[in-house]
């Protein structure tokens, strides 16, 4: 069990302090920002095939690498920009990763243009109301499910990539579409 200050924490977060914070501070926390939902879409696919908290790890690099997630300047990116990111050894130097924050930047600015914002579009899939699972365990959390794999179809549709229904599922989460915090966890209750 992680315990914080006498709670007991979901398993996964593990004993690292970065991966605590943002079970702590971030996953689950219903959000309806635009601009930390697109920072998510981008992180969610570069870590397509990774670990989460290595993407964690690489934030910051991220941040700078992508105009502080700005989407109009990600959307913006030329091929100078994309070089730059694929030498960035403080990122995932993967080129189809690179491209495709830059396309789904766009995307997502299409999004907001047909539905007025990129939230609007995304919290109207549960109705604007999380999803409250009662999981006793980390072990009967799904990879995704049908309402991702529903998401997951039409942002594909509107050419999103690398954001097939597990990714799709793990920003729900992350975004707090679906809180899957367990409920022994004490963030269980906070999330709602």
């Amino acid at each position: 069990m992680n315990k914080v200050t006498g709670c007991t924490r979901c398993t996964w977060c593990g004993d690292d302090p970065l991966y605590q914070q943002y079970h702590d501070q971030e996953w689950g926390v219903p959000c309806r920002d635009d601009n930390k939902l697109f920072e998510f879409v981008l992180l969610e696919g570069a870590q397509a095939g990774l670990s989460w908290i290595t993407i964690l790890r690489k934030r910051e690099n991220y941040r700078r690498a992508f105009a502080d997630f700005e989407v109009e300047k990600v959307a913006a990116f030329s091929e100078h920009d994309i070089d730059r990111c694929v030498a960035d050894a403080g990122i995932v130097r993967n080129r189809l990763k690179i491209n495709s924050a830059v396309s789904n930047a766009r995307c997502f600015m299409e999004v907001q243009a047909e539905f007025g914002s990129f939230s609007k579009y995304f919290w109207d899939y549960v109705d604007g109301t999380p999803i409250v699972n009662h999981w006793a365990s980390h072990a009967e959390i799904p990879a995704s499910t049908a309402l991702s794999d529903s998401i997951s179809k039409d942002m594909k549709k509107r050419g999103f990539k690398f954001f097939g229904s597990t990714i799709c599922y793990a920003h729900m989460q992350a975004m707090g579409l679906v809180n899957d915090h367990t409920t022994d966890c004490y963030r269980h209750a906070q999330c709602r």
